[in-house]
């Protein structure tokens, strides 16, 4: 997921004031319930359980309801020319209908201690394998205090749950990171979702959707190359990792034992180490560890217990990020605010409006694999 920007931002459409991740042109409104039906009747008629189709639909009708439109129904099912190995893999109807994952499979546990395990996901849907290895975690670390367990053998990514709390929860794969800790109320939860990379794939998925350019620095082309172009970008080149491309025009060559003479290492240009240093750290505590392919089919989840440490620890923490809210902001009129907040804030509108607002060109292209699976397509509350 993409490291948010952590300020505000209102966006025109038709009058109605819109959070920041509710774009202009997202004028489709449809209930969660319709939406998370929609779902699962795509789900089972390719073939997923019943109880599997569940777990995913929630997972991407979650992503959608707090505000990440790129990680929730663009993530169904499509059609796509794409031919990038990389990319080519991502959406769960056609995952069913290739074959790519299970789908009368159940995930196990095949090696255990106290505070550890391993997780075979039996290439089950990754919200199931998520699921069974985080509440395999929690149950260890209301024992021990502490808990770590890896996964491998699924099919993407697992997100920490809102609702997981009153624990610690660290959750790594395919590149992400995210950590949720519980606050004294809701609305202190820290939630942080990001990507290692500059953005997450979704969100230039959903720029090549709309026909717009994405912002320099996100994507490279084939040469690796910094590029505008989303097509190019998921088609044939790659993500920049966290940190963009860094210039370092005026740099001369390293010589050996001097390293210590120079800031930085010599390059006229490189990407953004740092991220690039992170995705690798999650791919050892992912794949590495968990003995998954690198890359897509390995997830860990760390679980850390408050109570086996200092006491108060959601009182401090709702301090903290009360803090860090009460901050002067650069511009008054858009409050510096904590990770969790976009999310509960676009929660909220959708609550308000009575469902989530889609743009046009998803729901065109969901109706159109609608017609495909021969389900019922979508009911639209109203247009905004």
């Amino acid at each position: 997921m993409i490291l948010r920007y952590r300020f505000f931002r209102v966006f025109s459409n038709h009058g109605r004031k819109l959070s920041h991740y509710t774009p202009a042109g997202y004028s489709q409104l449809i209930s969660t319930a319709e939406v998370k039906k929609f779902c699962i009747q795509c789900l089972e008629k390719v073939g997923a359980q019943p109880k599997h189709a569940k777990a995913l639909s929630d997972v991407l009708v979650a992503g959608d309801y707090r505000g990440h439109y790129s990680h929730g129904l663009n993530r169904l099912g499509k059609y796509s020319t794409c031919t990038n190995s990389l990319f080519v893999q991502e959406m769960y109807v056609q995952d069913i209908q290739k074959g790519v994952c299970s789908t009368d499979l159940e995930p196990i546990i095949v090696k255990e201690t106290v505070s550890t395990a391993l997780v075979d996901g039996k290439n089950v849907l990754g919200p199931v394998v998520g699921n069974f290895a985080m509440e395999t975690a929690i149950k260890k670390a209301d024992k021990t205090g502490i808990a770590f367990v890896a996964a491998f053998g699924k099919i993407r990514p697992y997100k920490i749950s809102y609702n997981q709390v009153p624990i610690i929860s660290l959750a790594v794969g395919t590149n992400p990171i995210t950590l949720a800790a519980p606050g004294k109320v809701p609305e202190d939860h820290f939630v942080l979702d990001m990507a290692t990379s500059a953005v997450a794939l979704g969100k230039i998925e959903m720029s090549r959707r709309r026909g717009i350019e994405i912002p320099k620095g996100w994507g490279a082309d084939t040469d690796g190359k910094t590029s505008v172009d989303p097509n190019l970008v998921v088609t044939k080149g790659g993500l920049m990792p966290l940190g963009g491309e860094e210039e370092n025009k005026n740099m001369t060559p390293i010589k050996r034992n001097q390293f210590h003479l120079y800031y930085n290492f010599y390059c006229s240009k490189q990407g953004g180490y740092k991220g690039y240093g992170l995705g690798m750290l999650v791919e050892i505590l992912c794949g590495i560890i968990a003995d998954a392919a690198f890359g897509p089919n390995g997830q860990s989840f760390l679980v850390i217990d408050p109570k086996a440490f200092a006491p108060g620890f959601e009182q401090r923490l709702s301090e903290y990020v009360n803090i860090m809210r009460n901050l002067p902001p650069v511009d008054s009129q858009k409050p510096v605010v904590v990770p969790g907040d976009f999310e509960r804030e676009h929660m909220t509108e959708c609550d308000e409006l009575g469902g989530i607002p889609y743009p046009p060109v998803l729901i065109e292209s969901l109706n159109r694999l609608a017609d495909q699976l021969k389900v019922d397509k979508m009911k639209i509350i109203k247009i905004l």
